[in-house]
């Protein structure tokens, strides 16, 4: 009976450092899943960036052409539309990366919470003492678009 024991003992032990195994294993494949996912993001907010710089471009190059209160005022509705469009994708970046984070506190690397720290030591190092981050710089474009926009609807007002 008492060798039944110990290999019963045995077996428990196997099977939960298996069972323990697929779920790092589990838990290594949801945090790639979330990673890929994250950049997902990131490409579609490019994409997004592109379109917007693209008709803003098009539509300031044709403000200078005709009906100019218009298209001026299409353009500055188009740029909020942007500028909401930025923000919705920078908060659901954020959600991600804490998540991704959080995930990470159960990982061996932690690559994204050390990526972010690494960036912020090197700012507190460096001759601008900030890092300018992609959002910061991209949020700026919507809100210039406008601006440009706002100036070109009152002279085209203005008799």
């Amino acid at each position: 009976m008492g060798s039944g024991r110990a290999y019963g003992s045995a077996s428990t032990a196997c099977e939960q450092m298996t069972e323990d195994k697929e779920a790092s294993q589990q838990y290594l494949e949801l945090y790639k899943l979330t990673v890929e996912m994250a950049d997902r993001v990131s490409a579609r907010r490019a994409t997004a960036n592109a379109f917007f710089l693209t008709v803003n471009t098009a539509l300031l190059a044709f403000v200078s052409s005709g009906s100019l209160w218009l298209v001026a005022l299409a353009g500055i509705a188009l740029s909020a539309t942007w500028a909401v469009l930025l923000k919705s994708y920078r908060d659901l970046n954020a959600a991600k990366f804490e998540v991704i984070t959080n995930m990470e506190k159960n990982l061996e690397a932690h690559v994204f919470a050390d990526e972010w720290e690494s960036l912020k030591e090197k700012r507190s190092k460096g001759w601008r003492r900030w890092y300018a981050e992609f959002g910061t710089v991209e949020r700026l474009v919507p809100l210039i678009f406008a601006a440009l926009y706002a100036v070109v609807f009152v002279s085209a007002l203005l008799p």
